[in-house]
């Protein structure tokens, strides 16, 4: 069979057996799960088998444990009394257990699962506990009582569907207010929604929600798959904020991460019924040398069984629009591409690909799709995975995007290593504009990671230690006035050129100061830097506005004017004047990048005749530039002598100007 995918990218001609082996794997997978005609949605649903459920007569709650000997259920609801309540031992290593009675269990009460293996008496928490708390006098946790299968929250979003260009405002809940402390879902659904509508994001992706017990992990690190952080607030106020969003016409996705999972025994899965095989690979297999974690086994029918089941579960029961995956990368090769490089199609077809990984990534889409067919799935692969974002009958993965990770790194680079007068402009190019045939990307100019500790944003490696004192429009500053023209030609260049959707984090889009930092012993606790400061943003004598406002001006052109969906064509690059010019659709780009050197006259081609107005400029006042642009003038674009048709005009200097053709 003949995948369009080799169509697609000429250069996977060579491994045609090895794309038929990536479909052949999923469809014999999928068959395995499902049988002949089954389906994966009927498949994905042990959260309605497994764990605490009400019944007509009382409460049941099942485990799979299938190495232990015996299972008990304690809890408040019975003194905490070990071994008064012994579980039934079921086939295929399940244990249940019946209450009868309506308040044999209450809302709220804290639970354990005993679990008897190989002569050990261990603690553990239901593999699918959806609420888990922190005691905090003794910082042990547990599992309690909950509502969220069974609540009546009243949703109203039945409507809503995501829209095909994702505008993405990546963000966590609890550093999403100003206060020193973990911010809640309430507090984010009344005052950090209102802003991301403000500013025109259409999609929302939420970090850390899945349970982890240690903070400072910003999610990573999870332990509890079915319960949203207790940090945070209750599974019905999330509902909330979920459908408060859908009704403001925002998307939601969730940040999942089950490309591994924290070690902890008393907390997480590891060792859950005494085995590190349960939900693991075995030894060194089973561990990710690079973070401490444990990997699961993704050629475990069980896994596979709670893995879609969590997915599914929180697009059912939360209403989620989508995935971001975290760590794809890590998933895809045994030696989770640690110091590799992929300069060759080889690297990706070979003995280090995982290809049972590569199998649950396909499924996984493949369930998401099928429950909802206007979710988004984004992939964080770094390597290059060819197929990533193509359908899985093509012989791709099924995602939807990718992120283009390499994008935050160029800039770093450029910014760290090189001076404003060796900015390559053919590099620059080159980075924004290649990827994957016939995939699709999500642009960013900088990530989450690049604001913790040790390291910092693009605005304050811009201008650094000068914000504290230099922000305010009452004064000056070279450095501020650098920082600020080139912190909106970053993120305009990187969001017209870098993807078919663009993501921000949360406070970047104003140039949110300095760095994030989780409380810790090394800071003492501190929460100083673990949150957003909104105030700077809403002081209209500091410059934080002007950068906030330039975001929000950009996003509205880039949605109107549908910009992302459209061909770039490079028009013109002048490595010596540090100028770039490209076109898409009826708009033309010009970027002059140079730090010192305005050009009168310069020459703007557009590939087309017509009247061209400036409709977009990062040197506006109100973006905090100079007003050196005319937004008033109409240019008429004509051909000239040696056949190229545009227009001539002066472009200031660290200036981006958009032209649109108002005769289209």
């Amino acid at each position: 069979m003949s995948y369009k995918i080799l169509k697609y990218d000429p250069y996977l001609e060579a491994f045609e057996k090895d794309i038929d082996l990536r479909v052949q794997n999923f469809l014999s997978k999928k068959k395995e799960l499902v049988g002949e005609n089954g389906s994966l949605l009927d498949f994905a649903n042990g959260y309605e088998y497994f764990g605490i459920h009400r019944t007509k007569s009382g409460w049941v709650y099942r485990e799979w444990a299938p190495a232990a000997e015996k299972m008990f259920f304690t809890g408040d609801f019975n003194d905490w009394d070990v071994y008064a309540h012994p579980m039934q031992k079921l086939e295929n290593g399940v244990f249940e257990i019946k209450l009868s009675g309506k308040n044999a269990l209450k809302i709220g009460q804290k639970v354990q699962a005993i679990v008897i293996s190989n002569g050990q008496t261990l603690r553990r928490i239901p593999t699918y506990a959806t609420r888990v708390v922190q005691d905090p006098q003794t910082l042990n946790w547990c599992a309690e009582v909950d509502d969220v299968l069974f609540d009546d929250f009243k949703w109203s979003d039945g409507a809503f569907k995501p829209q095909k260009t994702p505008y993405i405002y990546e963000c966590h809940i609890g550093m999403a207010g100003e206060d020193y402390k973990v911010s809640s879902f309430d507090e984010f659904t009344e005052k950090t929604l209102p802003r991301i509508k403000k500013l025109g994001y259409n999609t929302i992706q939420i970090m850390a929600i899945m349970e982890h017990p240690y903070y400072g992990s910003f999610g990573y690190q999870v332990s509890n798959f079915f319960a949203p952080s207790s940090r945070f607030g209750r599974g019905a106020e999330l509902k909330k904020l979920i459908n408060t969003a859908h009704k403001m016409g925002i998307a939601v996705l969730l940040d999942v991460v089950h490309s591994h999972a924290v070690k902890n025994t008393n907390e997480g899965l590891n060792q859950f019924d005494g085995t590190e095989y349960q939900f693991f690979h075995e030894g060194a297999r089973g561990n990710h040398i690079a973070w401490d974690t444990k990997l699961f086994n993704y050629g475990k029918n069980e896994v596979l069984h709670f893995l879609l089941s969590n997915l599914k579960y929180w697009m059912e029961i939360f209403h989620f629009d989508g995935f971001r995956f975290d760590g794809v990368t890590s998933m895809l090769y045994h030696d989770h591409a640690l110091g590799s490089a992929f300069t060759n199609y080889d690297m990706y077809f070979s003995m280090n690909t995982d290809t049972e990984a590569v199998t649950y990534l396909q499924l996984a889409n493949d369930l998401i799709h099928a429950l909802n067919p206007n979710a988004v799935t984004v992939a964080e692969d770094m390597s290059g995975m060819p197929g990533m974002c193509v359908k899985i009958n093509e012989g791709g993965i099924g995602f939807d995007f990718r992120l283009s990770m390499g994008v935050p790194d160029l800039w770093i680079k450029m910014i760290k290593e090189y001076s404003d007068e060796n900015w390559d402009m053919g590099k620059l190019w080159y980075e924004l504009t290649t990827r994957r045939p016939f995939e699709k990307n999500i642009g960013y100019c900088e990530s989450h990671d690049q604001a913790l500790v040790g390291d910092k944003t693009i605005i304050f490696r811009l201008c650094d230690a000068e914000m504290y004192g230099a922000m305010n429009k009452a004064g000056q500053s070279l450095i501020i006035d650098r920082g600020i023209a080139l912190h909106k030609m970053i993120r305009l260049v990187t969001s017209s050129l870098a993807g078919e959707g663009y993501l921000n984090f949360m406070g970047n889009e104003f140039g949110h100061p300095e760095w994030i930092d989780f409380p810790r012993e090394g800071n003492g606790w501190s929460y100083h830097y673990c949150r957003r400061q909104w105030s700077l943003v809403e002081n209209p004598d500091l410059r934080y506005r002007d950068l906030n406002e330039f975001d929000k001006a950009m996003i509205a052109f880039l949605k109107k004017e549908r910009i992302l969906s459209k061909k770039a064509v490079c028009r013109f690059i002048h490595q010596h004047d540090k100028v770039m010019i490209f076109t898409k659709g009826k708009t033309a780009f010009a970027f002059n990048f140079n730090p010192t050197q305005s050009f009168d006259g310069y020459f703007v081609e557009t590939g087309e005749k017509g009247q061209f107005k400036a409709v977009l400029s990062t040197d506006e006042g109100t973006f905090g530039g100079f007003d050196r642009v005319d937004t008033k003038y109409v240019y008429n674009a004509e051909k000239i002598e040696d056949g190229r048709i545009g227009f001539k005009c002066y472009l200031p200097s660290r200036t981006a100007v958009v032209f649109k053709n108002l005769n289209k």
